[in-house]
């Protein structure tokens, strides 16, 4: 079991490894020491902070609210 990191929501912490899976599934470097299995890596990286969340705002989405 993977211990997700203080002030990260269990919603973040499995949303934020499972595109980190993705990634690597489709042969992003790990930057962590590889596990057998790519969910249990892309894990340590989010616990280890290794990757982060990025949040993109698109700014023509926002124009069409007015």
């Amino acid at each position: 079991m993977v211990k997700r990191p203080d002030g990260m929501n269990a919603f973040e912490f499995s949303v934020l490894s499972g595109l980190r899976a993705a990634q690597l599934r489709l042969g992003c470097t790990p930057r962590v020491v590889r596990s057998e299995k790519l969910a249990v890596t892309a894990q340590h990286e989010v616990a280890q902070r290794k990757v982060e969340r990025s949040v993109n705002i698109d700014e023509s989405a926002s124009d069409s609210v007015e």
